[in-house]
């Protein structure tokens, strides 16, 4: 079927209308006519062909949410009407060892939202700038925020799930003090859930502009990461740090904040890389630096469940899709709190 969506036909040019085809469901699949769609600092790297292998025309987006409006015959759990959400995940090989434990964002077979090989034309996957996406039933997530939600809901597909993950598997809880890097797209749904989870959260910025909102999301303390006094009054006091900042910087600005065993992990992915790390900065009080990529299905509804259930959502700017080129620019230069959404209705003008 045709569908309305937004793309760039290459990496130097805006992105502009354009029509494209999405396959009929099967037997177990899920077509969501799509309502909102976030913008992911991903979307900007692919677009622009700063991630190689980029194929056009691209259409972005992996922050979906929208209705049910057409389901396979041997669907189960999901149903016309249903409001639901598609992350960045919309297939892999279902039998590996990673997909056997609901770690899907593992599989090296994986099929991201957009810009992977798929079956279906033209070749590869189209993401979320559309009126619609034709999903297998697996990765369907179930939205149980109300309704009036569905909008700031939608990131949580990506920078949800994308600092959610870190924070449960190195088991993130009261009693422990996190440090956020970044308040950004991904770092202020990090202080959210980390304060949610119980810990004592202490939030970095590069912007003393950015004090008091940071502790309006949650956090207890705020460093500006520029200022050697502040840095220093955490020196091996922090449990575990969540790097969210895509862009390179020092990592051992960071690393050394980290008590005995603590670990820092990274979430961003720079364009180009990190300056190397010192090792007796990892080995002197025997350091982790890791590093987490999005989440599984089983864990992106968890994550979801949790935030439904703590009220959480992401601080958002709606936008209509005319205006992704704009909130291309803002997003580069760090103007927007904290998230864009497109409003997918204005497809359809």
């Amino acid at each position: 079927m045709n569908t309305k969506a937004y793309g760039a036909y290459a990496s130097h040019l805006p992105l502009e209308p354009i029509d494209i085809t999405r396959r009929t469901p099967s037997a177990h699949d899920v077509q969501i006519d799509i309502a909102y769609c976030g913008v992911c600092h991903s979307d900007i790297h692919q677009v622009r062909a700063e991630w190689a292998g980029t194929r056009y025309p691209c259409v972005p987006g992996h922050e979906i949410v929208g209705r049910v409006s057409a389901v396979g015959a041997h669907v189960s759990g999901v149903k016309v009407g249903d409001l639901v959400g598609v992350g960045c995940i919309v297939d892999s090989c279902k039998h590996c060892e990673d997909c056997n434990d609901g770690l899907e964002n593992y599989c090296d077979d994986m099929v991201g939202t957009y810009n992977f090989p798929t079956p279906d034309a033209p070749g590869y996957t189209l993401g979320g700038y559309s009126q619609q996406i034709v999903v297998h039933e697996r990765y369907v997530l179930h939205i149980r925020h109300p309704e009036d939600q569905l909008a700031a809901v939608a990131p949580l597909l990506c920078a949800g799930i994308t600092t959610y993950s870190p924070l449960r598997h190195w088991k993130v809880g009261p009693g422990q003090k996190v440090g956020v890097v970044g308040i950004g797209g991904l770092g202020h749904m990090g202080i959210k859930l980390a304060h949610a989870m119980g810990a004592h959260v202490v939030a970095f910025t590069t912007s003393e502009s950015k004090r008091e909102a940071a502790k309006a999301l949650g956090a207890d303390e705020v460093v500006v990461s520029r200022n050697p006094g502040e840095m220093a009054a955490h020196s091996r006091g922090l449990d575990f740090i969540l790097n969210t900042v895509a862009a390179p910087h020092d990592l051992d600005a960071f690393l050394v904040l980290l008590k005995r065993d603590g670990t820092m992990t990274l979430v961003g992915a720079p364009a180009s890389p990190h300056p190397a790390t010192q090792p007796h900065n990892l080995v002197g009080k025997r350091r982790s630096l890791a590093g987490s990529m999005i989440g599984g299905i089983p864990e992106t509804q968890e994550m979801l469940d949790f935030c439904a259930e703590h009220s959480i959502v992401a601080d958002i700017e709606l936008i209509r899709a005319e205006d992704i080129n704009g909130a291309y620019e803002r997003m580069l230069k760090g103007d927007v709190k904290y998230r864009f959404v497109i409003d997918n209705a204005s497809l359809a003008a």
